[in-house]
């Protein structure tokens, strides 16, 4: 496989020297692995702090500054940041106001968050954590104990650091975050595998012809594979998976995520038709967020992700927010 790259050893340090250069207003600790927000600790302000394996860029370096993260932990492809990079990123980022940790519920990410927000807390560092499981597909995993994390992570760092950089004390943000969690769930859908730079080949067979139903951002299985589908089709099926589950009483907020190798031109007509489905089944949509967020390396495929959203939460997603991948109203 071709890719730009040096040689994979270096692939993740090179990647944060490149955002360095790219984006000023962020600090970039490339040995440490560590990303914050350059006027980072605010005063008085809750941070938030997330981190993951590298490879579902722009999660989750490219979601800090204001309005969203505070900091984030950057570890190899497709596996957990270390306790001390957590550590030292709760650290550069607290005011003395506290931290909240937002994990995806993969076990690693899961074990490594937890000891870091002790070895925090005897740092003096208040910490809180909330555990995004939003993936409808599957109850277990290869990675989890439970549902996987996916793209419910970026309405919970957008709308969390909303509240946070409106002042709310961390308990609230805590409380908010929870909230979003159960409001939230995604189905996703692999065209094909992704490719992993030490491996330099897909990382599991799909083969031509077929598609994977409820994949996992690291090529984990899901419910079933089927022959190829229409677009038409194919959002049928992720959109009645998270309604079964879901069932909305609210207008909901919509976020239809590439996996990294899927086009804008085929990710907006899939959202026409997602959309299509949304209203035959009486589904008010409040806002709609459309590209490569939460990604799996050189992955074709797409994923969904409603969020049932009342008042509150339609204020915090449209207050600003000014970071590497997503910004607006400042």
């Amino acid at each position: 496989m071709k890719m730009l790259i040096n040689v994979p050893e270096t692939v993740v340090a090179d990647a944060l020297r490149g955002i360095a250069a790219a984006h000023p207003e962020l600090t970039v600790d490339v040995e440490r692995r560590v990303v914050v927000r350059r006027d980072a600790p605010v005063a008085g302000k809750v941070a938030l702090v997330s981190g993951g394996g590298s490879g579902h860029e722009p999660l989750h370096a490219g979601f800090v500054g204001p309005g969203m993260l505070d900091g984030a932990c950057p570890g190899e492809v497709f596996t957990s940041p270390v306790p001390d990079q957590m550590v030292r990123a709760a650290a550069a980022v607290d005011s003395g106001a506290g931290v909240l940790f937002v994990v995806k519920n993969y076990t690693g990410d899961v074990l490594n968050f937890e000891m870091a927000a002790e070895l925090a807390e005897d740092e003096g560092i208040q910490v809180a954590k909330v555990l995004v499981d939003d993936d409808v597909a599957v109850a277990d995993s290869l990675y989890t104990a439970g549902r996987r994390g996916t793209g419910a992570t970026l309405f919970v760092e957008k709308l969390a650091g909303a509240a946070a950089e409106e002042g709310m004390p961390l308990e609230r943000v805590e409380s908010l975050a929870r909230r979003v969690v159960r409001r939230s769930r995604s189905f996703g859908v692999a065209l094909s595998s992704c490719t992993t730079p030490a491996k330099g080949s897909p990382t599991f067979d799909l083969p031509p012809g077929e598609l994977e139903l409820g994949v996992g951002i690291h090529g984990e299985p899901g419910r079933e594979r089927r022959g190829m589908m229409t677009a038409r089709e194919i959002a049928e099926v992720a959109v009645d998976a998270v309604l079964d589950d879901l069932r909305p009483s609210d207008p909901v907020l919509l976020l239809v995520n590439g996996m990294g190798g899927t086009p804008l031109l085929e990710l907006y007509g899939f959202n026409a038709e997602v959309r299509r489905v949304l209203d035959a089944r009486r589904v008010p949509v409040a806002r709609t967020l459309v590209g490569n967020y939460v990604t799996s390396l050189d992955m074709a495929g797409c994923s969904v992700t409603l969020c049932t959203a009342d008042e509150e939460l339609l204020r915090l997603w449209d207050a600003p927010v000014a970071t590497a991948a997503l910004r607006w109203g400042r």
